[in-house]
């Protein structure tokens, strides 16, 4: 508060305007043991050098994906992104103001979000798409809120393949507000009855295709059932490189399509940033958050891009905004269109099979390794396997680490109080997945377990 300019008396009057006696009130929601007592023992200032160094000594402690084999997906997945994507990305038409509202000096920018709209619907098999999310989790939230916008219900039902991080946040965002988010237990199996949820009050079904713990379904059925009593299909995608060999969520029924879009031209970078993409009919985009950008001609005949729609408060009556979404990640957005672009059609559908074929190389060599059980009959290139009724998964997990290998997420680190779930292990395959990465994962497990 010190660095602000306000007097000791501004401070009272708005302390005593929202009931609060001090300062320290204001943070009387946080725990007491998430609160410093004391500054941070940092150390005195240094050189830059000396500061390189010490960072460097720290990143030496990591096991980074690059050099150890690497199984991790569980949401964020590790694929070769061409040297040409980052250096693409500099690109001084793409150099824009803080936002793409001057047509003018953002002509760049807007186009590039054109394109990558245009591709996201294609990917998605939707009708229109808009200009990106923060990630995918938010974009799932926003999806819960507009099919509660479309349909006038408010009971969202949330399946237990949804991705953990996609559920909590959608959770939390309707928590204080009239929708409803139900909550389905975790399903590794695949078993759920989401048609027997389904009633006059459900304003959309949200899934997740490939689901969380690997399997890949037809939607067909539930889109029907789905549609029968004026619900909407919500399906989410955790790797859009899925899509280029799986059936687009569009063309079996979906009404609104949200992905987190990292796996395309952006790294992992230890969780982030991610990218929120959003897709849906034609005759729903109006109710659509986040922004649209359009394609015109000036006066003189000239192509030109503008922005279209954006349905927020910052640009219609705050009463009439479907979103409070401020900004679209625009940089992941160029990354993403510009990774795809230099794949092709073609490439992304032979990435997508090359996934496919690790996945299931993998899970071949690990049903030699006692214990180990396969759960998922279908997937994509991630699958959950059992390790056996008395092994805790993620004790295996550390034990892979301390051998340099990282060999994939227990399931309990996001279901801790599903005690089913704790020998439960999420394994990932890409195509950076050497054969030597492999059978060192399978020889470590046939050791541990």
């Amino acid at each position: 508060m010190r660095y602000l300019p306000h007097t000791e008396a501004d401070r009272r009057a708005m302390l005593d305007a929202i009931g609060a006696a001090d300062v320290d009130a204001l943070f009387v929601d946080v725990p007491a043991a998430a609160r410093l007592a004391q500054p941070l023992d940092l150390p005195r200032s240094q050189g830059e050098m000396e500061v390189e160094r010490a960072f460097t000594r720290m990143a030496g402690k990591n096991l980074s994906a690059g050099c150890a084999p690497f199984f991790i997906g569980a949401g964020l997945y590790r694929h070769h992104i061409p040297a040409a994507v980052d250096q693409l990305l500099l690109r001084g038409e793409f150099l824009t103001a803080y936002t793409p509202y001057q047509p003018e000096v953002a002509q760049g920018t807007l186009q590039v979000l054109f394109e990558f709209q245009s591709q996201v619907a294609l990917l998605t098999g939707m009708e229109a798409a808009n200009a990106s999310m923060y990630d995918g989790a938010t974009a799932t939230a926003e999806a819960a809120a507009m099919a509660c916008r479309v349909t006038k219900r408010r009971r969202v039902i949330l399946s237990g393949s949804l991705h953990p991080h996609f559920r909590s946040t959608t959770e939390t965002a309707l928590e204080y507000t009239e929708m409803s988010a139900e909550l389905l237990d975790p399903d590794p199996l695949g078993f759920e009855d989401l048609f027997g949820r389904l009633g006059e009050d459900v304003a959309c079904v949200m899934v997740q295709n490939p689901g969380f713990f690997g399997h890949v379904r037809d939607l067909r059925p539930l889109a029907a059932a789905c549609h029968a009593v004026g619900a909407l299909l919500v399906v989410a995608v955790g790797d859009p490189a899925s899509l280029g060999l799986i059936e687009s969520p569009g063309a079996m029924g979906a009404d609104i399509v949200v992905a987190e879009g990292q796996s395309l031209g952006a790294g992992m970078n230890f969780g982030g940033p991610g990218l929120g993409l959003f897709a849906t009919r034609d005759k729903f985009v109006r109710q659509m958050p986040g922004r649209l950008a359009g394609r015109t001609v000036d006066v003189d005949g000239r192509r030109g891009f503008v922005l279209t729609l954006s349905t927020r408060e910052q640009h219609i009556r705050r009463e009439k905004a479907t979103s409070n979404i401020c900004t679209n990640s625009g940089l992941c957005a160029l990354a993403f269109s510009i990774h795809l672009t230099l794949l092709g059609e073609t490439g992304l559908g032979r990435l997508a099979e090359l996934n496919h074929a690790q996945a299931v190389r993998l899970e071949t060599k690990l049903r030699r390794v006692k214990g180990v059980k396969p759960i998922a009959d279908s997937y994509f290139n991630e699958f959950a396997v059992h390790l056996g009724d008395d092994v805790d998964a993620a004790a295996v997990v550390e034990t892979l680490a301390g051998r340099g290998i990282l060999g994939g997420v227990p399931a309990s680190r996001f279901y801790p109080t599903y005690p089913e779930l704790k020998p439960v292990l999420i394994l990932a395959a890409t195509e950076t997945n050497t054969e030597a990465d492999m059978d060192a994962l399978v020889a470590a497990l046939g050791e541990i377990l």
